[in-house]
C-alpha cells in the first residue's frame, strides 16, 4: 500500500522555517516532520531557503532595542553592534590587537 501524500500545514511550515533558522540539517528536519528530505524539499523550498534570515531579523531586532536602551548592557550591545555593523575597530581607546601579540596596558 502507497504511503499518502504528504500535505504541508501552517504548523509544519512555521516548524521547518524555525528549525532551518536555528540551523538544524535537513535530514533531521525532514525525521522530525516525517518525510524523506527530497519530499521536504520539494514541499518546503521557501521555508529553507528563508529560516535562517527570519532568525538572524529577529536577533537582530532584539540586539538594536537592547543597543539603543539604557544601562550597561545597553552600551555592550551597541559596542558589539558598532563593532559588527559600523565596522569599528580596536578597543575604544586601547591599541588593537594584532595576532601573536599582547595588549599593552601602559600605553606605550
Amino acid at each position: 500500500m502507497a504511503r499518502p501524500s504528504h500535505q504541508p500545514d501552517a504548523f509544519h511550515r512555521r516548524q521547518v522555517e524555525a528549525l532551518a533558522g536555528y540551523g538544524v540539517p535537513e535530514a533531521e528536519i525532514a525525521g522530525m516532520v516525517g518525510v524523506d528530505p527530497k519530499t521536504l524539499r520539494k514541499h518546503y523550498k521557501h521555508e529553507l531557503a528563508f529560516g535562517h534570515t527570519k532568525a538572524n531579523a529577529k536577533v537582530a531586532e532584539n540586539l538594536f532595542r537592547k543597543a539603543t536602551g539604557e544601562g550597561r548592557e545597553a552600551v555592550i550591545a551597541a559596542i558589539f553592534w558598532l563593532k559588527a555593523r559600523g565596522r569599528w575597530k580596536g578597543d575604544l581607546g586601547q591599541r588593537a590587537l594584532r595576532p601573536g601579540r599582547q595588549a599593552d596596558r601602559a600605553g606605550a
